[in-house]
C-alpha cells in the first residue's frame, strides 16, 4: 500500500500484525516504538529490538526520517508493519555513513506500543495532553489577551458534564469559568482547529473537585475543544510608545477592577502585563507616564502577592518598585509586612522605621514596628535562655570531671 503524500511510491506500507481499536497517533504525539532497520539486501543496520529498549520521538516534529513521520500516523496502538522507504523518505543522497550507503531504499519493520498526547503544559509534566482531532489553519495562534470563541464538551468517567461554546479573553478564562488547562491549551491551537485535551487535576478541578459538575478530587477529565475563530491581542512590538502607555493603563484599571472584587490572580495577571509592555520602552517623551505604570504595577503586584500569601513574590515586586522610587513610603510598607511573614523582623523593622521617617504620622507602620520589636525581644529571650541552659550543662561537666 502506498501511503506517500504524493502517491509516488516513495513510502510502501506492509502490516503485519493488526493493531487494536481505531485511534491513530497525530501530529506531536510522544510515540514508543520498537523497529529493526535493513538494507533491500537484508543488512541489518539498526535495531531497537537488540537494544531491548523502545525508541521514542514526536510524531510530525522532523526529529525522525519523512517516512517515519508519515508512516507511523498510519498506525494504530499494536500495529506492526514493514515500511519500504525511498530515499528521499529517508536519508537521501547523502546516506548516513558507514551503514547506509547514499540514495538507499531502506526497510523498517516498525511496531507501535503505545503513545501519549502532545505535552502543552508549561512546565512538560505531562498535565495537558493534546491529541489533534481536525487540524487548523494556518500558523497564526491566540496570545495573552486574545479573544476567542470556542465549543468544549467535558467528559468524566466517559459521562458528559459541560457542553458550551463559549467566548472569553485569553489570561482571563476564570472568569467565564474555564479551566487552566483549556486556556493554556487554546494558546496553541489555530484557528478551526479540533483536539482532544487529557487534563490532569493540577490544571482542571485541583484537590477539591467540582462540586456542580460531580467530579471528585485529583481527578482527570478530558475535553473535545474547537477554536471556532480568534481576535489576537496587539502585541507590544507593533504599537508606538504612546498606544504602549493608553494600553497599559487598560491593563492598569481593569486589574483594579479585579482586585477590587477579590480576583487577585487576574489583578496579578494584568498588572504583570503592563511590565512586558513597557519594560523595554525607550521613548524618552513618554518616561513618566512610563515610570509612573511600572511604579504602579509593582505596587500593585506586591499587595496581590500579600492577599495570595506569595511573600517571596510580594517582597521582589516591593524592592521593584524601590528601585524606581526608593522613597515610596507603600513599597517600603508593603516589603516589610513580606519580611514579617518571611520570618525575617530585623530586616522588616528597617522598612517601618523608614516609613516613619518619611511620614512620622503613618500609624500603621507604627504598629508594624512595634510588632518587629515584639519578635525581637522574645527571640533575645530565646537565645537568653538556650545559652544560660548551656551554660549550665558546661558547668555541670566540669564539676564532674573535678571530682571524678
Amino acid at each position: 500500500m502506498d501511503i506517500s503524500l504524493k502517491q509516488d511510491g516513495g513510502i510502501l506500507k506492509e502490516v503485519i500484525q493488526e493493531g487494536a481499536g481505531d485511534e491513530l497517533p497525530t501530529h506531536g504525539c510522544k510515540v514508543s516504538v520498537h523497529y529493526t532497520g535493513t538494507l533491500t539486501d537484508g543488512t541489518k543496520f539498526d535495531s531497537s529490538r537488540d537494544r531491548n529498549e523502545p525508541f521514542k520521538f514526536d510524531l510530525g516534529k522532523g526529529s525522525v526520517i519523512k517516512a517515519w513521520d508519515i508512516g507511523v500516523a498510519t498506525m494504530k496502538k499494536g500495529e506492526r508493519a514493514l515500511l519500504t522507504c525511498a530515499p528521499e523518505y529517508a536519508y537521501g543522497e547523502a546516506g548516513s555513513p558507514p551503514t547506509i550507503p547514499p540514495n538507499s531504499t531502506l526497510k523498517f519493520d516498525v511496531e507501535v506500543i503505545s503513545w501519549q498526547g502532545e505535552d502543552l503544559s508549561p512546565k512538560n509534566d505531562g498535565g495537558i495532553e493534546r491529541i489533534h482531532i481536525t487540524p487548523g489553519e494556518g500558523y497564526s495562534t491566540p496570545n495573552e489577551g486574545a479573544i476567542v470563541e470556542v465549543h468544549f464538551t467535558g467528559k468524566y468517567d466517559n459521562k458528559v458534564f459541560e457542553d458550551r461554546e463559549v467566548t472569553f479573553t485569553v489570561g482571563e478564562g476564570s472568569e467565564a469559568n474555564i479551566i487552566p488547562g483549556i486556556e493554556i491549551a487554546v494558546e496553541q491551537f489555530k484557528k478551526g482547529e479540533t483536539s482532544r485535551l487529557i487534563i490532569k487535576p493540577k490544571y482542571a478541578f485541583g484537590i477539591d473537585g467540582s462540586q456542580k459538575y460531580n467530579i471528585p478530587p485529583n481527578a482527570t477529565v478530558e475535553y473535545i475543544v474547537s477554536l471556532k475563530k480568534f481576535e489576537k491581542a496587539p502585541e507590544s512590538w507593533s504599537l508606538d510608545s504612546q498606544d504602549r502607555i493608553e494600553q497599559s493603563k487598560l491593563f492598569k484599571e481593569r486589574g483594579t477592577g479585579y482586585f477590587k472584587n477579590g480576583k487577585y490572580e487576574l489583578a496579578n495577571k494584568l498588572y504583570k502585563r503592563i511590565q512586558s509592555y513597557l519594560e523595554s520602552e525607550s521613548d524618552k517623551s513618554v518616561e513618566e507616564a512610563k515610570n509612573s505604570l511600572l511604579l504602579a504595577s509593582h505596587l500593585n503586584i506586591a499587595l496581590c502577592q500579600l492577599k495570595l500569601k506569595d511573600y517571596f513574590e510580594a517582597r521582589s515586586a516591593a524592592s521593584a518598585a524601590l528601585k524606581l522610587d526608593p522613597n515610596n513610603e507603600k513599597a517600603l510598607f508593603r516589603r516589610g509586612q513580606a519580611l514579617v511573614s518571611l520570618k525575617e523582623p530585623e530586616l522588616a523593622s528597617k522598612d517601618f522605621s523608614r516609613c516613619l521617617e518619611i511620614d512620622p504620622n503613618n500609624n500603621a507602620a507604627k504598629q508594624q514596628l512595634a510588632v518587629c520589636t515584639k519578635i525581637l525581644n522574645e527571640q533575645l529571650q530565646k537565645e537568653k535562655k538556650i545559652y544560660a541552659n548551656m551554660f549550665d550543662k558546661f558547668a555541670k561537666m566540669d564539676t564532674q570531671v573535678k571530682t571524678n
